[in-house]
């Protein structure tokens, strides 16, 4: 029998498995969606989807190089405390290294570590540590030259922040230099080229209302709106960012000066993005005695 994508989202959603596990488990039971579910029971992945639904906001960036190509993942957790276990650090520096001949999440999720997938270490994580556990994200970069940089370090390789920047030329140090200023700053773009247009439309539209409300006329207006949209470039877009480093120069000119182009960046901050729920302390003892 053919297993559908709709057969798959309806076991995920019975059972909170995984998207592997699901589609493994409908395979071997030739589509039955019951005996899925009882074959889901007896590997030892219902106490993983108990915890499925629980919010995984916190975790570590995993961050590795590789001639050109350097790859960042976001492994979640449910708590800091887990983030700083030795047996969680341990499976996000073996997913990093996965993710280096991976090209996308999904392929990520397939790749095999130690004889089994990156689905199925995750999952059986989840049943020794005790918490929700995902695999958020990845980002792959690739350029002449990979620098990359780790905030916050819990371990060699991760932490909360993790940044890769691309450059082209030879890199005497200016690229880690670089990847310190995007952790600090975190900007939008590489450049105003690169930028959303939809965040350009965004802050154009709030500048031309507060313009207005100046009451001066639209000569003046038009003005004071490209005088603070190029501000707000060189707020956002890397290479127009004062240099951390040295504030008298830009990032691009900080770059030129060493002989380099950044191509190309990626910035992950553990969390980002996600809503976390706001619980009392009582109320989190009691989920914790309830398993």
């Amino acid at each position: 029998m053919a297993i559908t994508a709709q057969m798959v989202k309806e076991l995920r959603e019975a059972t909170g498995a995984g998207m592997m596990d699901a589609k493994k488990a409908l395979t071997e039971t030739g589509g039955d969606m019951e005996a899925a579910v009882d074959w889901l029971r007896t590997k030892g992945l219902a106490k993983a989807a108990k915890k499925a639904g629980r919010t995984t906001a916190e975790g570590l960036v995993g961050v590795a190089v590789e001639g050109g190509t350097g790859v960042a993942v976001e492994v979640n957790s449910e708590t800091d405390f887990v983030a700083k276990n030795a047996e969680f650090q341990e499976m996000v520096a073996a997913i990093t290294r996965a993710a280096l001949g991976a090209a996308s999440l999904e392929e990520l999720m397939r790749a095999e570590v130690a004889g089994k997938t990156v689905a199925d270490l995750v999952t059986g994580k989840i049943a020794t540590i005790g918490e929700n556990l995902s695999v958020r994200r990845m980002a792959r970069l690739q350029g002449e030259s990979i620098a990359a940089y780790v905030h916050n370090a819990a371990a060699e390789g991760m932490g909360k922040i993790g940044v890769l920047v691309a450059l082209s030329g030879k890199d005497d140090g200016i690229g880690r230099q670089i990847a310190m200023h995007v952790a600090a700053t975190s900007p939008a773009s590489l450049s105003e080229a690169d930028l959303d247009p939809a965040l350009i439309e965004r802050e154009r539209a709030v500048l031309t209302e507060q313009a207005r409300a100046s009451g001066k006329p639209d000569n003046v207006i038009e003005k004071m709106i490209a005088g603070r949209l190029k501000k707000f470039f060189e707020e956002v877009c890397l290479l127009d960012q004062k240099f951390v480093m040295n504030p008298d120069i830009t990032v691009g000119q900080a770059a030129k000066e060493a002989g380099v182009t950044v191509t190309g960046f990626v910035r992950f901050a553990v969390g980002e993005g996600i809503e976390k729920a706001q619980e009392d302390f009582a109320a989190e003892v009691a989920k914790t005695l309830g398993g």
